[in-house]
């Protein structure tokens, strides 16, 4: 058995629920993975961090997978990049609807595209959160679980993943109706609700737009959500 959360996009009442939901189902120390985009859009996204920072220092059995938007703060805090070729809407990572604004105001900074303010995002940024984030995987596997934060290409076998794909795609991967060797837990594609597609379940169900953060609980392949009114079988 094991627990995933989905896109967490800042918001860490939605996570602190989420793990409430989990502590509730099945205690404390079960081991959880979650999705990747812990920032962005949301107003806490240090407090996110920290939070899993704290969680796994004591002693939580949790796994977390680097999503675009993680990628897309480390990229800035880099070289003071706030474009990507990979946004397909030609928005910067500063634009509010990418969110970007709104996770270097949970750090005391305030910027735009007009003002980057890369200096001041350095010196408030703590280096443990950097460091954090660098660390973190591209996926997890797990038997015939295959946890990773926007999906995989079908067509290629796992060691020939393009490692943008593992944080960027979304077609052919959402479009695959075939089998797969896993099933691919995954989030970054926002939908109204989790969606479980067969060989792949979707468990970005909008918390970064406004909608609830629900976690799932995996038992061999089968799934269910998390509520306040206990599990919910998600199935194909």
């Amino acid at each position: 058995m094991i627990y995933a959360v989905g896109d967490i996009h800042g918001h860490l009442d939605k996570l602190d629920h989420a793990l409430a939901l989990i502590e509730a189902d099945g205690g404390a120390d079960v081991p959880v993975v979650f999705l990747g985009d812990l920032v962005d859009r949301g107003p806490a996204s240090a407090q996110v961090i920290q939070r899993l920072i704290d969680g796994r220092a004591a002693g939580r059995d949790w796994t977390v997978i680097l999503g675009n938007h993680d990628q897309l703060f480390l990229d800035f805090l880099h070289d003071g990049s706030i474009w990507s070729e990979h946004i397909k809407s030609g928005l910067s990572w500063l634009n509010p609807r990418m969110g970007g604004d709104t996770t270097l105001a949970s750090y005391g900074v305030t910027a735009s595209e007009a003002e980057p303010a890369l200096a001041a995002a350095r010196a408030a940024v703590p280096e443990a959160h950097v460091a954090f984030l660098r660390g973190l995987p591209r996926l997890h596997q797990r038997g015939d679980l295959l946890f990773v934060h926007a999906g995989i290409d079908p067509r290629k076998p796992l060691e020939w993943q393009d490692p943008v794909d593992l944080i960027w795609i979304r077609d052919p991967f959402l479009t695959y109706r075939d089998p797969l060797p896993w099933l691919v837990v995954h989030g970054h594609s926002a939908m109204e609700y989790p969606e479980h597609c067969g060989n792949r379940v979707n468990l970005d169900g909008g918390a970064g737009r406004g909608r609830a953060l629900v976690p799932a609980v995996i038992e061999g392949r089968d799934v269910a959500v998390l509520t306040d009114a206990g599990r919910v079988a998600l199935g194909p």
